[in-house]
């Protein structure tokens, strides 16, 4: 049809207004290539047929190529690797260290395969190459997207523990934000109730001592602060925080002997009685209990528990400390080890989280 019109158009092309004929010569098609070779006489509506004829026939052939590519990729669309060889060679991705390049492999197995079975594990794993290769908001998101579709599989547990390992390796010092380390614990803890059995949860107790001793520590550097400012209301929320939720860490001491210094600062006797007897029944040895012990005795008092207070069995629910617990005992001079000798110059300074500060 194309054809025909370039042949229509040459044929009135040989005629001019008043009939006559030209002696042009016909378009030949030679190397892909339509040359045409018009006698001088031709006519201004001849020329702008010709050229458009041969405009169109550009135009077909470019839309033939374009065609002809676009094929070819919605065939590769359409017709992609099969699930177990792309699994395959993003797994030999990770093997050779290119976590980032593997990382898309395993989601491109779950966006071209998505009812697959290696689109599942592809999921979990596209969140371990995030994590190997240091991109953890794509871990976090990509482990709990996993956890959300496919909780209580077999690769939940890994989902877990790359969550909960992506916010531990964003824990800050305790003077810093704490959100990360929160988001860490609450992990942990959830990998360690749902599945107890598995080899992540088992990994997971010493981050979870590492996690509630950082927040801790947090929480008492805050209520130190409360402290010097004289606002002992706050400084006693923050200790009774570490008291209640922390207490398997070394901070539980101290925090009880702040609240002694604390309650005592409001006058509120028998809660600095209760801390102090909590301190002294759980910790009798301990040298916090020796300095709330001192405090209580300045002001006539002594370590005593009341049923009414919110310490009431909070360290050994079912067992109440004793009403009074014994007072700290004095180490005898010959027990005592001699101290160390100081290098010569100047002392170190004192610290200021010991039971003088």
């Amino acid at each position: 049809m194309l054809f025909g019109a370039v042949r229509s158009g040459m044929a009135a092309s040989r005629f001019n207004a008043r009939g006559k004929a030209f002696s042009g010569g016909w378009a030949t098609v030679a190397d892909a290539k339509i040359r045409l070779m018009p006698d001088e006489g031709m006519t201004t509506t001849g020329r702008a047929v010709v050229s458009s004829a041969l405009k169109v026939c550009t135009l077909a052939l470019g839309v033939a190529v374009l065609a002809g590519c676009a094929s070819s990729d919605a065939a590769k669309l359409l017709n992609p690797d099969p699930p177990s060889q792309m699994f395959a060679d993003a797994d030999n991705l990770m093997s050779r260290g290119k976590y980032r390049e593997a990382s898309k492999k395993f989601e491109s197995v779950d966006r071209e395969h998505p009812y697959s079975p290696e689109a599942r594990r592809a999921i979990v794993m596209a969140a371990y190459a995030h994590y190997k290769a240091g991109k953890l908001p794509e871990a976090i998101a990509s482990a709990e997207r996993y956890t959300t579709m496919h909780p209580g599989t077999k690769e939940a547990p890994l989902a877990h523990h790359i969550i909960a390992s992506a916010y531990f390796d964003q824990m800050r010092q305790p003077n810093r934000d704490q959100t990360a380390t929160r988001k860490a614990l609450a992990q942990l803890k959830t990998l360690k109730t749902r599945y107890p059995d598995s080899k992540y949860a088992r990994e997971a107790d010493n981050r979870i001592r590492v996690a509630e001793d950082t927040l801790a520590a947090a929480e008492m550097q805050v209520g130190r602060y409360y402290l010097k400012q004289d606002n002992y209301v706050a400084a006693i929320n923050r200790f009774k925080a570490v008291v209640v939720s922390y207490q398997t860490t070394a901070h539980v001491e101290e925090a009880l002997y702040r609240l002694t210094a604390s309650y005592l600062s409001l006058g509120i006797a028998s809660e600095a009685q209760n801390a102090a007897a909590v301190l002294g029944h759980n910790f009798p040895n301990s040298r916090w209990y020796k300095d709330s012990f001192t405090l209580l005795q300045k002001q006539g008092l002594q370590p005593e528990v009341s049923s009414g207070s919110w310490m009431y069995e909070i360290l050994e629910p079912g067992k109440a400390p004793k009403p009074t617990p014994e007072p700290p005992q004095e180490v005898p001079p010959t027990a005592q080890q001699p101290l160390p000798k100081l290098p010569p110059g100047p002392l170190p300074p004192l610290s200021l989280g010991g039971p003088s500060s």
